[in-house]
């Protein structure tokens, strides 16, 4: 049951905010605003003496990211109105709350699809752009930031600043990827894909290590829309590629159909019978050390299988790019326990020997990962930018309850593999970064100027979350 806010707000319900990955939660006083005026009241109150303002969307970051256990938590879902959308141009603007799944369902039936999009379409704008999303198109698309092209921000002093490449363009750069530690977006504008059908051309490859791997991205993504790798993390870094193109407008013959929501909706059940809503269930059966590596090598098997017989083939866009969304409520497949999620962006040239270190480490400490996912990336202009010219490995770690302190002692190893190998790491899934790893992994100037934005802005310290104390300690440098 809620219970009275102690935090320096009063008859505001404190709630338990839990993190995504389910390995930390918060107590909280939780306002969800509906309008600007009433974020505005919300402000008001977060600024009482022994209070602050953490910002929460969807709440799909895996760790501490939208969580304010010494203070107030604004929840985005109340502001979810698409505020204007030109199917001529595909220029949307929205406000914060409004999920990606709002976006497509919005702009697809008139040829427009999200230009970045994660493993989900259920994040919201407003979060997306304060942590600067990425998804399997990066080496060609950029951050989600390189497709805003404005947006409103209202800072810890109640002021609006709109800003743009043009109007206020340093505090355009720092404020997406900025983790909500600047000001709060209330309308974002973005630039949508133009597209010619709703369905991809999707090709399945198998690879049997990570240097393989990587040698097929730098060899096909010129000629590549989208790149994921998923990798098998018992099985030595083997891994199956998917390659994906969009149509050409004289490639589908039912254009008007594929870019329907009905074309487009993921199936309700699996094999026309067992509730998607169930599987979870099945799935908990497997989740332990013997089951998934079984799982692994079953889906690698399968991806041969499908690279050698199935070869290129059409699949929907939303089937594509969201299949975290296949099993709904998967991540409780990890219950009685918990997961984190580690990834981290390295320069190609030492991509392979740091994310190979990584595998060895998970092994050596006994925690190897069940999921792995490998994606080729950009470098963007962002100040707090995670991006590098080179690649990322996601890992899925699950965490028993009695498992947190190895857990973060292979944390700490596979830390310092990534910082010797020039890498970065993203604070939408981080977990576990110290402020001595998070200073190392940024540019000295960029991490500078960011604390002097900070300071600047807001320098009562209004916005705040659980990562961002974790994080932002004073410089001893």
């Amino acid at each position: 049951m809620p219970t009275t806010a102690t935090t320096g707000v009063t008859d505001v319900p404190t709630e338990t905010v839990d993190a995504w990955g389910m390995n930390t939660s918060s107590k909280s006083p939780v306002i969800r605003p509906r309008s600007v005026d009433e974020l505005r009241t919300a402000l008001m109150q977060a600024r009482k003496p022994g209070s602050c303002a953490g910002l929460r969307g969807a709440g799909c970051s895996y760790g501490d990211a939208s969580l304010n256990s010494d203070g107030l938590v604004l929840d985005f879902t109340g502001m979810r109105e698409i505020l204007a959308f030109d199917p001529e141009t595909g220029v949307l603007d929205a406000e914060p709350g409004v999920t990606i799944e709002q976006v497509w369902r919005h702009a697809l039936p008139h040829g427009w699809w999200p230009p970045v999009v994660p493993g989900t379409m259920y994040p919201t704008l407003g979060g997306c752009a304060a942590m600067n999303i990425h998804g399997k198109n990066n080496f060609q698309a950029g951050t989600i930031g390189r497709h805003i092209r404005e947006f409103d921000l209202i800072l810890a002093d109640g002021s609006m600043r709109t800003c743009s490449r043009d109007l206020e363009p340093e505090l355009f750069r720092a404020a997406i990827g900025g983790f909500g530690m600047l000001g709060v977006f209330t309308r974002i504008s973005l630039q949508l894909r133009r597209v010619s059908s709703g369905d991809l051309w999707v090709q399945p490859i198998t690879r049997p290590n990570l240097t393989e791997l990587v040698a097929y991205f730098e060899d096909h993504w010129e000629a590549s829309d989208y790149l994921v790798g998923w990798i098998d993390g018992f099985g030595g870094g083997r891994g199956v590629i998917h390659q994906a193109w969009y149509l050409n407008p004289d490639e589908d013959e039912a254009t008007k159909r594929t870019l329907t929501e009905e074309h487009q909706d993921l199936p309700a059940r699996l094999f026309k019978v067992i509730p998607r809503s169930w599987l979870w269930w099945g799935l908990w059966c497997f989740f332990h050390r013997p089951g998934m590596r079984l799982v692994n090598a079953i889906k690698y098997w399968l991806g041969r299988r499908s690279a050698k017989h199935l070869r290129r083939h059409r699949q929907a866009l939303v089937g594509f790019s969201f299949l975290l969304d296949y099993l709904p409520g998967w991540k409780h497949a990890y219950k009685p326990g918990s997961f984190i999620q580690y990834q981290t962006f390295v320069p190609k040239e030492n991509a392979v020997a740091v994310f190979e270190a990584q595998l060895r480490l998970a092994k050596e400490h006994g925690v190897q990962p069940f999921l792995g996912v490998l994606k080729k990336h950009l470098p963007d202009p962002f100040l707090m930018t995670h991006a590098v010219d080179g690649y990322s490995l996601a890992l899925d770690f699950p965490l028993a309850r009695d498992g947190k302190d190895r857990m973060w002692r292979l944390a700490r190893a596979m830390d310092d593999v990534v910082l010797e190998g020039g890498g970065r790491f993203y604070l939408a899934k981080d977990s576990t970064m110290t402020p001595e790893v998070f200073e190392a992994a940024y540019p000295d100037e960029a991490l500078r100027r960011f604390r002097d934005l900070k300071r600047e802005l807001d320098p009562a310290s209004l916005f705040q979350t659980d990562l961002s104390r974790r994080l932002l300690t004073p410089s001893t440098r």
